[in-house]
């Protein structure tokens, strides 16, 4: 394994997943319950996933590079039997796109079995690995994850229980994690104190099951219960449900990444007690009342930019347009791992409606610009299939700084925003117009709710501490992170011909 520094935090260890477990009893098949439970977080990992299972002690499991129903079948789910279960999706950058990174991870250690699926990123990890290898781990992968279980299997030795071990790992590791944990007996659910990340908690009968987002409890036909607060663990045994909150910060710590509202989440999913497809309605609905313009109809770029231009078109009493249909069966642009792979799949999945286009002034919506990979190609596939006017409106706010909690937002000189002001951006599209989601709107988007987010890549402002070395892992160009950004117009303005 390679620890050199420039390498370890290259873009190929930011990744976001989604996980699934379940605790049931012997009339259950817990397998099948984590397969469509992970077919309804497909959306967050299209690369490899996995499903680790518990049969009286003894963890077996399957995992492989595909898509969920690409990996699993009716004969390999059969097999794996057991009273509980976890499971995982993942999404890899280019380089770390191989089996051995994939989810759940078993390892067996000198108190017996564990299995881990994580969701998020580590700001630590470095040093973590580091100070691992140096008292004898060997790592097998390049994952966080890998980290996170060998600190609760060597915690595990002196302490009295598995959960005390996790929370004493817990408190040696930082950043983005959304933690299913399964020893012989136990199925343990964690969340970082933060709560980067969402995971919530259901009932299906007398089983107890946890997923990265709602729309995966009803998948399974399970009810919702509530969300894991940010710190907590939560134990589930043949004793029953524990909780142990000791890591608990409080909400005014609470730093729910806002992209999951925004793109990641699907849109029939609530994350600590919002849903989705109102903030990204009332997302368009602000962008009605910060950047009006003239048009014929409201389009939407599917999924996520579909919720937000109905309500760009209820605020502003243009009608609505089905103007661009999706191939389902195309994975998602911007979670492709390669430059090329993104810019190939963009004439694949999307289609112009020419008889909704043509000749009318549109008003199209979608979710973000990151690194201007798809919007020009969106713009000029419109304006082929008929479109007068095309103006360009974004859900979120320019992206200007990178992630590190567990979000495929690149290093600066990747982000388009960084490069261009707004009317450059405007320009390399070839829109009409453009306007970005303020970001002073973000909490209005989410209906006031008195629950703190994470929007440090909009800002800049990040919640925890980023490693010197972390943060020049994303310097790539030479750009200076101390250096603040030159002064833009408005947060959001809306640049274009039509305006002034």
């Amino acid at each position: 394994m390679n620890t050199n520094i420039e390498s370890y935090y290259s873009e190929e260890l930011h990744e976001e997943c989604g996980v699934f477990g379940i605790y049931g009893n012997d009339s259950l098949e817990p397998a099948f319950a984590c397969y469509n439970g992970l077919l309804a977080l497909q959306h967050r990992g299209q690369e490899s996933c996995g499903i680790a299972v518990n049969d009286r002690g003894v963890i077996s499991g399957h995992k492989n590079m595909g898509l969920v129903s690409e990996v699993f079948s009716n004969e390999i789910l059969g097999r794996l039997k057991g009273q509980m279960a976890i499971s995982h999706v993942r999404y890899s950058t280019a380089g770390g796109s191989v089996r051995e990174n994939s989810q759940p991870l078993v390892m067996r250690y000198v108190k017996g079995t564990l299995a881990i699926a994580h969701n998020g990123n580590l700001t630590n990890a470095y040093e973590v690995r580091r100070e691992l290898e140096r008292r004898g781990a060997i790592f097998q992968t390049t994952i966080d994850s890998e980290a996170i279980a060998y600190l609760i299997a060597r915690e595990r030795i002196n302490a009295v229980s598995v959960e005390e071990a996790v929370e004493k790992a817990m408190g040696q590791i930082e950043g983005a994690y959304s933690l299913l944990v399964m020893s012989p007996q136990k199925l343990i659910a964690a969340r970082d104190p933060h709560g980067f990340r969402p995971l919530c908690m259901g009932k299906l009968g007398d089983s107890t099951v946890f997923a990265s987002e709602t729309c995966a409890l009803a998948a399974c036909g399970a009810e919702f219960v509530r969300d894991v607060e940010p710190g907590e663990i939560i134990v589930v045994d043949d004793s029953g449900i524990r909780s142990i909150k000791t890591l608990c910060p409080g909400m005014d710590k609470k730093a729910l990444c806002v992209f999951e509202y925004i793109y990641f989440a699907r849109t029939d999913s609530e994350i600590d007690g919002i849903s989705v497809y109102r903030s990204r309605k009332e997302a368009g609905r602000i962008l009605a009342r910060e950047f009006p313009v003239e048009a014929d109809i409201v389009i939407g770029v599917p999924e996520s930019g579909i919720d937000a231009a109905i309500g760009y078109s209820e605020q502003s009493g243009i009608p609505y347009e089905k103007g661009i249909v999706k191939n389902g069966y195309i994975g998602r642009t911007f979670i492709k791992p390669t430059q090329k792979e993104r810019a190939n799949s963009v004439k694949l999945k999307l289609n112009p409606l020419r008889s909704v286009l043509e000749g009318k002034r549109v008003v199209v919506i979608d979710d973000s610009i990151v690194r201007g990979t798809t919007c020009d190609r969106i713009v000029k596939m419109l304006r082929n299939a008929g479109a007068k006017e095309v103006h360009l409106r974004i859900s979120s706010p320019p992206f200007i700084w990178p992630c590190f909690y567990g979000t495929d937002i690149p290093s600066r000189d990747e982000l388009i925003a960084v490069k261009h002001t707004i009317p450059e951006i405007c320009e390399l599209t070839g829109a009409d117009s453009l306007g970005f989601l303020p970001a002073d709107k973000l909490g209005e988007m989410l209906g006031g709710a008195e629950c703190g987010f994470c929007a440090a890549c909009f800002s800049g402002d990040y919640p925890t501490k980023i490693p010197e070395k972390m943060l020049a892992g994303k310097e790539r160009g030479g750009v200076d992170f101390d250096k603040k950004l030159p002064e833009k117009k408005k947060d959001g303005a809306c640049i274009g011909k039509d305006f002034s």
